[in-house]
């Protein structure tokens, strides 16, 4: 019996054991950490052990808040998470936090991302107004909205900082209104600017996740960097401007193999976080 219980001593410290690098959650607008519960769940049942830090910042209302604002705090959060984690972090944001991790990234020299999930957000920005939008501005239509998101008051919503008119793409661009989005993507004028590529090609793996039945992103295919032209037809990502001239490192993760996405139909929106299924098979794979 003594023997018996040696030699399972000997295999527990010697058996190999599967660490999981930590994961930061960060929520999408209108919401907060509890949103990200599901996910929290299908990861520990699926990847025991592994250390979670869901971002409690911005949440519900204080997420209309101006990005840089909000990119300021979330970053400094994140770093000190980072920093105690000298063998990298994965990141998986949601929505409007997606392209807040985006900037998080291009703004830390020193971030260890492994992972970035980037779970149905608005990286190629927002032009159509749905039911998250409507509350707020309930009588504009997309036409118009441009009148009052591009003025330094339009700036202080969120929304407005990623509102990407392709019928008023000289006011989106204006360099004194650094509307965040046009700044994130190099499209104006940014001291940083090859700062912000450099930092963002420091992400191991890029992972775009998004689909037809969305119902809030518009385009849906935002979610992979894409936007509406003047025609209002959909512009793919590798048709864009940005990813042509590499501004800030798409083309270059996508040569080197680091840009992966996914178009899964029959979710909408606020069911991203919660579906199994594409935890199943867009996420879980890049959390190791």
């Amino acid at each position: 019996m003594l023997r018996f219980v040696v030699v399972l001593k000997i295999l527990y410290f010697t058996l190999p054991t599967v660490c999981y690098k930590p994961v930061i959650f960060m929520h999408g607008i209108l919401a907060g950490k509890t949103d990200m519960k599901d996910l929290w769940g299908y990861l520990c049942k699926e990847h025991p052990g592994t250390q979670i830090y869901n971002i409690d910042l911005y949440t519900y209302l204080e997420s209309l808040k101006p990005l840089w604002e909000q990119t300021r705090d979330i970053a400094a959060k994140m770093k000190g998470i980072m920093d105690n984690h000298k063998e990298g972090v994965h990141l998986v944001c949601f929505s409007q936090g997606g392209l807040v991790c985006r900037a998080v990234l291009e703004m830390l020299p020193t971030h260890n991302v492994d992972s970035f999930i980037s779970l149905s957000a608005p990286q190629g920005g927002q032009f159509g107004v749905t039911s998250y939008f409507k509350p707020l501005l309930p009588h504009v239509t997309k036409e118009y909205m441009y009148k009052i998101l591009y003025t330094w008051e339009g700036q202080d919503l969120s929304i407005g900082n990623y509102w990407n008119d392709p019928h008023h793409q000289q006011e989106f661009r204006d360099p004194s209104l650094q509307i965040y989005l046009a700044v994130l993507n190099n499209q104006t004028h940014n001291a940083r600017s090859q700062d912000f590529k450099n930092n963002f090609l420091r992400t191991k793996n890029v992972v775009l996740i998004g689909g037809p039945d969305d119902g809030v992103i518009m385009p849906w295919q935002s979610s992979h960097f894409a936007t509406f032209d003047q025609e209002e037809n959909v512009l793919e990502m590798d048709k864009q401007e940005y990813y042509i001239k590499d501004y800030f490192g798409l083309q270059t993760l996508n040569k080197t193999g680091r840009l992966w996405t996914y178009g899964i139909s029959g979710v909408h929106h606020h069911q991203w976080h919660s579906n199994y299924t594409v935890f199943q098979c867009c996420i879980e794979r890049w959390l190791t």
